[in-house]
């Protein structure tokens, strides 16, 4: 076995040894290397007494070298591959959970937020590259209609402005996302926490196998790892750090979605929400988060998006506006006259140009510009209103319809 092949070996060993994210792994491994760290560990050597404890009852189940071979083995049917940060397509990004520091920690899942060991991953695309420029898109399992719709919509609008949608493949508002994504024809990468051959939930299996054939499957944990609820928010953190930002569509009170935005603000990403009914249980979660959190930005669609995680001056959304009227360029003294004009009828210069409070000369100016431009009429007895135009009449071909009716 060559160097490079124990280094990824015992790379896969330290992470069926003890759960991705665990701080003092990675320590050690940055200082001493993975092959000397798993040495290390093995030997009892520890310098935390949980990690001790952990790494005692994992290898009574085996041996760790042994695990990892056959994990990867296990890939190579399967047709995954293995990527380590010694690969050229490893993203450099996720290298910033190292500063990632969930205020007020009760539990040992939201501390231990290290970078991650290694990737498997299934799927064409190279892994850096396809979360160079990309989005998260998450939120509530059990989504309504509403919320189903903004995901789709959201998913299919990034792929389609060559964007890599990131979601993690459940059901509700993360398959909506990547559906979205699908039919634009674009990226999409699915994190998993669980093993790449036994992807969670099983009634999303079809959609996972089209998204391996286009975009990529990812997961932490080798081959035949079963999906245990910790490891939703252990993977969350890859979710938040791996891409530009996170939008959170529809949570509820108690939410993994939110939980993933919460990573993303303190790696120094982006967090964004989408505002949904204030009557719908699905919304609570999302709008708390905005309360509690003053850096989430308010979304409402892909050029929001955009704007946020995008280039700077180059991706801003435009302002939102109302329809364009005919009196948005008239100035104030062209505006009051046209006000002053009585709904019926017409109406004199003199008596005009007192009720909109200008001088009889700016009214007579004014007055002819607006004649021009078709709002008003010119009449023996004064000015009035123009009549509103008439529809068109359509040429009695194009009423027919289709042939035959």
């Amino acid at each position: 076995m060559s160097a490079e092949e124990e280094r990824r070996l015992a790379r896969v060993a330290l992470t069926w040894l003890a759960e991705p994210g665990t701080r003092a792994v990675h320590r050690l491994v940055e200082r001493h290397g993975p092959v000397a760290t798993l040495d290390l560990l093995l030997d009892g050597g520890s310098p935390d007494g949980w990690l001790h404890t952990t790494v005692a009852a994992r290898s009574a189940a085996g041996d760790a070298r042994a695990v990892a071979a056959e994990a990867l083995e296990r890939a190579t049917r399967l047709g995954a591959r293995l990527v380590t940060p010694d690969d050229e397509e490893w993203p450099a990004q996720v290298a910033d959970l190292v500063t990632l520091r969930l205020p007020d920690v009760s539990r040992r899942v939201d501390g231990e937020t290290a970078p991650p060991l290694c990737f498997w991953v299934r799927g064409s695309w190279p892994l850096g590259e396809a979360l160079d420029r990309s989005v998260a898109v998450v939120g509530a399992r059990a989504a309504t209609g509403y919320g189903q719709h903004v995901a789709t919509e959201l998913g299919y609008g990034l792929a389609e402005r060559d964007w890599t949608v990131v979601s993690g493949g459940a059901f509700g508002i993360d398959a909506a996302a990547h559906r979205g994504a699908l039919t634009a024809g674009g990226l999409t990468v699915a994190v998993l926490a669980c093993g790449l051959d036994r992807p969670y939930p099983m009634g999303n299996s079809a959609l996972f196998d089209r998204i391996a054939e286009t975009g990529l499957l990812v997961s932490e944990w080798p081959p035949g790892a079963e999906p245990l609820r910790p490891r939703f928010l252990i993977r969350n953190r890859v979710i938040a750090a791996g891409t530009r930002g996170t939008v959170v569509v529809e949570a509820s009170a108690r939410s993994g979605a939110t939980q993933t935005a919460r990573r993303a603000i303190h790696s120094h990403r982006v967090a964004m929400v989408v505002p949904g009914p204030v009557t719908s249980a699905m919304s609570v979660g999302a709008h708390e988060f905005l309360r509690e959190h003053p850096k989430a930005r308010l979304v409402t669609g892909v050029a929001h998006v955009l704007e946020e995680v995008g280039r700077i001056g180059a991706d801003l959304a435009p302002l939102a506006r109302g329809p364009q009227r005919a009196t948005d360029a008239l100035d104030d003294d062209a505006r009051s006259l046209l006000e002053a004009l009585p709904r019926r009828g017409a109406m004199g210069v003199d008596r005009l140009s007192s009720r909109a409070g200008v001088d009889v000369r700016t009214a007579l100016r004014k007055l002819s510009l607006l004649e021009e431009l078709s709002m008003v009429v010119r009449r023996d007895d004064g000015y009035a209103l123009a009549p509103p135009a008439k529809p068109k009449r359509v040429a009695a071909a194009e009423t027919t319809g289709r042939p035959g009716t």
